[in-house]
């Protein structure tokens, strides 16, 4: 049983290492990179504009269960009014860049790891190098250069999408006066508290796409399998490692920063 586990905690260490070493490789990638912007829009798009649907939706009704909630907890001790900053902060602080993540890791991600790792099983990542380009300037770095774009525009987007789900919750299904939960919203947000939502998302964001490219990248070496279940089993493991990753980062930056 000991060796097992120090095999593992070995595995781990170096997978870690070369996860680390292929970010910064992804990133470095960018610099010199011919047509560059023209994937990077693309890698906007995909990231960015197709999950606009499920933020908005996740947003909508995570507001919505805070104003429930909050409303009905906060009437207990008749402080109803600090509705708006309990839910201002929560989405701000915590939820917004965290659900924001994972929803971009369901979508994104996950169609990420699945088309790069086609692309290594077809053989086209070999093709690239043997034509002389650099898979990770060509493939990777685009990704991950969108990640630090995306991700806080999201995270901000999933704040004020929950914003008006708790006013919905709040002040048209229940009888807080929509003044008084907007002038709160507006008295509870200060600048440490969106700074932190950015800092969380660029970090997410690194992680998660990361993680992705890294596993869809090697789909080949890491999955022990071939072909369609190599790709089925890196997907599954990216999603996975991503999630928890997010969640994991989320507990020490919130540590570093309170």
């Amino acid at each position: 049983m000991l060796s097992a586990l120090g095999h593992a905690t070995l595995r781990t260490i170096a997978e870690s290492g070369d996860f680390a070493r292929f970010t910064a490789r992804g990133f470095s990638s960018a610099i010199g990179s011919r047509r560059l912007g023209r994937r990077l829009v693309r890698a906007v798009y995909e990231q960015g504009v197709r999950c606009i649907p499920v933020i908005v939706i996740v947003g909508l009704f995570t507001g919505l269960v805070l104003g429930l909630q909050g409303y009905h907890t906060l009437r207990d001790f008749g402080a109803s009014s600090l509705l708006g900053p309990l839910i201002a902060n929560s989405l701000i602080r915590e939820l917004a860049p965290v659900l924001a993540a994972l929803m971009l890791v369901g979508q994104a991600g996950s169609a990420l790891v699945a088309e790069l790792g086609i692309q290594r099983n077809s053989e086209q990542i070999d093709a690239l190098e043997t034509m002389g380009i650099d898979p990770y300037g060509f493939l990777v770095a685009p990704r991950l250069l969108a990640a630090l774009i995306v991700y806080p525009i999201m995270a901000a987007f999933f704040a004020l999408i929950g914003l008006v789900g708790g006013w919905l919750s709040g002040s048209v299904l229940l009888p807080l006066p929509a003044s008084v939960y907007w002038a709160s919203v507006h008295a509870s947000i200060d600048l440490p508290d969106v700074g932190q939502l950015v800092v969380k998302a660029l970090v997410f964001g690194a992680l998660t796409i990361g993680l992705c490219c890294h596993n869809g990248f090697n789909a080949h070496r890491r999955s022990g399998s071939t072909g369609a279940r190599a790709v089925s089993a890196s997907t599954t493991r990216a999603v996975v490692f991503s999630s928890i990753a997010v969640l994991a980062a989320d507990y020490v930056i919130t540590s570093l920063l309170v």
